[in-house]
């Protein structure tokens, strides 16, 4: 650090303490919003002690932070030349080159800030998205692991790493790291729950299932399972016994694990289903359901019961034996609209009817990740001949795509929707209950996730095990659901579902970001 060589002995202490509070002044405004008044006052601070590094690479850093970063990288080159070592201006001077696409000078920069201190966690982070930007994952990898092992908490650093494991399509890397954090963010019952859902994402189903069973544990994830004088069922034979199976969490978990009943059925039991009223006509067309009780209604005597999400457990489910063959619902005889829906479908004039679901349930807890803007549906306009029907219900607002139908009035239950889905050529969803519908009948369908999706849909899978007839469409990074659609466009177009995207049709590529 230079000092001041120029003033008479004993004028240090006194500069260098004026110098000190001016500066805290300029940063409690920085820090407080008042970026103009900050501006002036570093400027003034600087008229007075030019000298000063720390004021110039404080003055480049808000600079940097206004979006300013010629500016900012002027005033670092001024604190390099007082101190060629001083580590914020080289910290500075690197980030401010990568702002402005110089990577290669930023990485020199940024390398200079490390050798003169390694244990800089946002200098590792801005050399790190270096390497990201040059496609050097394992350099990145490398430049992060010290930073995290010196803040295993730190969710940005973490929130990186994850983003190369997935970049890289390193799954076990990825599981082991997730496996990593859950353990440091988590104890007791919730923590067996995050470890149930990152190892069915990766599916370590054998781990997962009595994993799972500790969801009663905690009542932030469960309420406690019902009471019944009736034992559990374990797996014991059940040949002329009756079982009653019982609803927990959401409407889609009673879609996609009854699928069951067939495998209980085959065991030699009655099988009762005590449903959520609104699935109870629907869920009744599963093969192995003698009986379907909607929930509030007298339930007849039964031997045994187990909630309906224990059975994969019961049955030792891996990817290999997950019953899935579909459909394994139908269409109930009841559809109230039946004919309005007739009228409405018969309107296509030979168009490809997909079917369309943007959001799901606005008090879920994953709502911001699974639902989609409407807005950010437009693209799908490139396709041409497409008869759109909308399936979500509850929208004030639909996409604006053309000729886009809403179904929503006449879907007054579960029996018109599945009717419905069933006139459908393909149905493109989120992660609601509407996807479990739609594989469960068999019905070809795209289903958009979130970048971390629910554990049911696995990581690094274009499939999905339990559905058949079911594609996945990730995001390439958080809330991009842009790259999404894109991709959607492309695939639906090379396979006929309408010609070719024109030069008036091109979807926007909003670029690939940094994590």
């Amino acid at each position: 650090m230079k000092t001041f060589p120029n003033l008479p002995t004993g004028k240090e202490n006194t500069v260098a303490e004026d110098l000190g509070k001016l500066l805290e002044e300029a940063r409690e405004l920085e820090l407080s919003g008042k970026e103009g008044e900050a501006l002036l006052a570093y400027r003034n601070l600087l008229l007075l002690h030019p000298e000063a590094p720390d004021a110039w690479a404080s003055y480049g850093g808000l600079l940097l932070s206004m979006k300013q970063a010629v500016g900012s990288l002027n005033a670092y080159s001024k604190a390099l030349a007082i101190d060629p070592d001083f580590l914020p201006a080289l910290a500075g001077t690197g980030k401010a080159c990568l702002k402005l696409g110089r990577v290669e000078e930023a990485v020199s920069w940024l390398e200079k800030a490390l050798a003169v201190d390694p244990r800089q966690t946002e200098v590792r982070l801005d050399l790190a998205r270096c390497r990201w930007r040059q496609d050097q994952l394992d350099l990145a990898r490398a430049v992060l692991a010290p930073a995290v092992e010196q803040e295993p908490g730190n969710p940005v650093l973490t929130g990186f790493l994850t983003s190369i494991f997935i970049r890289e399509q390193n799954w076990p890397a990825l599981h082991r790291e997730m496996l990593r954090r859950v353990d440091t963010d988590y104890s007791g019952a919730e923590l067996e729950w995050e470890r149930f859902c990152v190892n069915m994402l990766f599916g370590a189903m054998a781990e997962g299932w009595i994993q799972h069973e500790t969801r009663f544990c905690h009542p932030a994830i469960m309420t406690p399972p019902r009471q019944f004088s009736q034992p559990f069922w374990d797996g014991e034979p059940l040949q002329g016994r009756t079982l009653l199976l019982h609803w927990e969490q959401g409407l889609g978990d009673t879609l996609m694990f009854v699928r069951y009943a067939s495998s209980v059925k085959r065991l030699g039991a009655r099988v009762i289903l005590l449903a959520q009223p609104e699935l109870a006509e629907l869920v009744a067309t599963c093969p192995g359901v003698d009986e379907v009780v909607p929930e509030g209604s007298p339930i007849p005597p039964f031997d045994l019961q187990l909630p309906l999400l224990s059975l994969p457990r019961i049955f030792q489910t891996d990817l290999a034996s997950i019953p899935a063959e579909v459909p394994y619902l139908s269409v109930p005889q009841r559809v109230p609209n039946r004919v309005g829906i007739q009228d409405l479908l018969a309107r296509s004039n030979g168009r490809v009817k997909i079917g369309l679901s943007w959001a799901g349930s606005a008090i879920h807890t994953r709502d911001a990740q699974r639902s989609i803007a409407p807005g950010a549906l437009s693209p799908l306009n490139a396709l041409r001949e497409v008869a759109w029907h909308g399936f979500q219900l509850g929208a004030t607002e639909i996409p604006p795509l053309h000729g886009m139908t809403s179904l929503a009035p006449l879907l007054s239950n579960f029996s018109d929707t599945a009717f419905a889905l069933s006139g459908m050529d393909l149905m493109i969803t989120v992660d609601t209950a509407m996807a479990h519908l739609a594989g469960a009948l068999g019905i070809p369908t795209l289903l958009l996730v979130s970048y971390i999706p629910d554990w049911r849909w696995m990581m690094g899978r274009a499939d999905s095990p339990w559905y058949p007839t079911l594609r996945i469409y990730r995001q390439p990074k958080p809330n991009d659901w842009g790259t999404v659609i894109r991709q959607v466009v492309e695939d639906l177009s090379g396979e006929g579902v309408g010609p070719e995207p024109g030069p008036g049709d091109q979807v926007p590529d909003n670029g690939a970001d940094l994590p």
